[in-house]
C-alpha cells in the first residue's frame, strides 16, 4: 500500500474527521470563553476589588519601572501573575461549561437507552406462518 493511499485512508476515517471538527469547534469556543472572561467577568471582578486591572499585575524581575505589563515586558523579564489569574479563570469556566455539556449529553444518552430498552411489540406473523396455522386448523377438523 502506497504512502498516499495509506494517508488518505487514515485521514478519511470517521474518528479523525470527528476529532478535526472537535478541535476546530473547541478553538472557536475557547475564543468565546476568552472574550467572556476578558470582556465581561474580569471587569466585574476588577470593579469589585476597587477598579484593579488584573492584566497589569506583575513583578518586575529585571528592575523595570514600567507601570503596564506590555512596557515591562519590553524592558525585561516579568512574572505576570495577573495574566496567569485571568487564564486560570478562563480554564475554570471552560472546564465547567464542558462538564455541563457532557452531563447533558449523558442524560440524553440515558433517555435514549431507556426508550430503546422498552420491549418492542412482536412482529406480525409472516404470511407462511398464517398459512401453516390455517392448514393445522383444517387438519384438526
Amino acid at each position: 500500500m502506497g504512502f498516499t493511499t495509506e494517508f488518505k485512508e487514515f485521514a478519511m476515517k470517521g474518528s479523525v474527521v470527528d476529532l478535526a471538527v472537535g478541535v476546530i469547534i473547541g478553538g472557536a469556543f475557547g475564543k468565546i470563553v476568552d472574550s467572556l472572561v476578558g470582556d465581561v467577568i474580569m471587569p466585574v471582578v476588577s470593579k469589585i476589588f476597587g477598579g484593579l486591572d488584573f492584566a497589569n499585575y506583575f513583578i518586575a524581575l529585571s528592575g523595570q519601572t514600567a507601570t503596564t505589563l506590555v512596557e515591562a515586558k519590553k524592558e525585561g523579564a516579568v512574572l505576570a501573575y495577573g495574566s496567569f489569574l485571568t487564564v486560570s479563570i478562563n480554564f475554570v469556566i471552560l472546564a465547567f461549561i464542558i462538564f455541563m455539556m457532557v452531563k447533558a449529553v449523558n442524560r440524553l444518552k440515558q433517555q435514549e437507552v431507556a426508550v430503546a430498552a422498552e420491549p418492542a411489540p412482536p412482529p406480525p406473523p409472516a404470511e407462511d406462518v398464517l398459512l401453516l396455522r390455517e392448514i393445522r386448523d383444517a387438519l384438526k377438523k
